[in-house]
């Protein structure tokens, strides 16, 4: 039978199993510093060292998500005959052909652990990104109104930002995915009401952007209406009828209680950005050519916000992935055997003094993406600041 292996021999092997990341990783930054002056704030990134190490932590996590076919060892979900709580870099009784060692442990349920965290970034890159995408869509079609037209629709609006923003937010978190409301139509209803926001955004700019061009304000607004509406069916219904687009009930349930949460704050952000930048003079000098109201909101007082906005959105991404791995912790959301790192380490965590592998691995591999996304906003804003 083959010998444990030290700790050298584990950093080797977990290096040379993280190759495709590796790889890519050089690729892109090597492309990315040369042409950097001709990418505009992206480019701008790579003078600030903090935002270098943020974005290469980050993109570290959406590599192993991308690759995890090519660089796990093992079955996330499979168990394995005598590795219950197997020491780092204990050697497979039986590997069959496979890999021979599980190189992080096994946990309590003999799991790889280094094949559940790599496996449970595709959990939590699948989620947060695009809940905190679709959170700024709705808080910017609520906000740039809010802001520049004010008066009654001002206070409505910011009167139900308030209403829920006065919850606890990890106790409305937890409300909104108890499996007593899963059970029930709010969550559909819901997502019909935040997943239509995407589409009446993408309308509403592409018209404002070309009202006066209308074979291309036709053809582009189409285009966002058929692939919106197929998509938004699917998502928020699983009505598709070519299975294209569509989310399991636990997921959709995470998914809009993660946008609910977060778009009241997006929200305050961007009406606070536009009551600011629409006393400055290029949006009077708009109003003066007679410009629409959404023209002037989606393409004179928007483009100028992205610097604060672009930061926050990094951030709410960070904030989302803490959310998410805390409805693992806890157990909910997510499905109980599903990889994910907040489940993964309320796993590991039962036997933490006696095996701390098992919770530690997938605890690391949270902080370490909030702290890349936490260095990359500090980074961008750092850039933003000098435009």
């Amino acid at each position: 039978m083959t010998d444990p292996l030290g700790w050298l021999e584990i950093l080797g092997l977990l290096f040379i199993q993280l190759w495709p990341v590796w790889a890519a990783l050089v690729v892109l930054y090597a492309l990315s510093i040369t042409y950097k002056r001709r990418l505009g704030l992206y480019g701008k990134l790579f003078d600030s060292t903090v935002g270098m190490i943020g974005f290469a932590l980050v993109m570290f996590w959406v590599f192993a998500a991308l690759f995890a076919d090519m660089i796990i060892t093992h079955d996330p979900l499979g168990q394995f005959s005598g590795m219950r709580n197997a020491a780092p870099g204990s050697p497979l009784r039986d590997p069959a052909g496979g890999y021979e060692f599980f190189l992080l442990g096994g946990d309590a349920l003999a799991r790889d652990v280094f094949s559940r965290m790599v496996a449970g970034s595709r959990e939590v890159l699948r989620i947060a990104p695009f809940a905190a995408m679709i959170s700024f869509m709705i808080g910017i079609s609520l906000g740039l109104p809010a802001g520049y037209i004010g008066g009654r629709l001002d206070t409505l609006l910011t009167f139900t930002a308030n209403l829920v923003l006065a919850f606890p937010v990890i106790l409305l978190f937890f409300l909104l995915v108890a499996p007593e409301i899963q059970n029930t139509a709010i969550p559909r209803v819901m997502a019909g009401i935040l997943f239509l926001m995407p589409v009446l955004f993408f309308t509403v700019l592409l018209n404002a952007r070309f009202f006066t061009q209308p074979m291309k304000r036709n053809l582009y607004v189409g285009a966002v209406l058929v692939v919106g509406l197929w998509a938004y069916s699917g998502l928020a219904f699983n009505a598709d009828p070519f299975g294209v687009w569509g989310m399991s009930p636990n997921l959709l349930n995470v998914f809009v209680a993660v946008v609910f949460v977060n778009a009241p704050t997006v929200f305050r952000i961007v009406r606070g950005i536009t009551m600011d930048i629409k006393t400055r003079d290029y949006v009077a000098a708009a109003q003066t050519r007679g410009e629409g109201p959404w023209y002037i909101m989606l393409w004179e007082i928007l483009p100028n916000a992205r610097g604060p906005l672009i930061v926050d959105f990094c951030l709410r991404i960070g904030y989302t992935t803490i959310l998410l791995g805390t409805l693992g912790f806890f157990g909910l959301g997510v499905a109980p055997e599903s990889p994910d790192w907040g489940s993964t380490i309320n796993q590991g965590r039962r036997l933490l003094t006696v095996y701390p592998h098992a919770a530690l691995a997938p605890a690391l591999a949270l902080m370490s993406l909030v702290l890349g996304l936490n260095l990359l906003a500090d980074g961008l804003r750092e850039e933003s600041l000098k435009d």
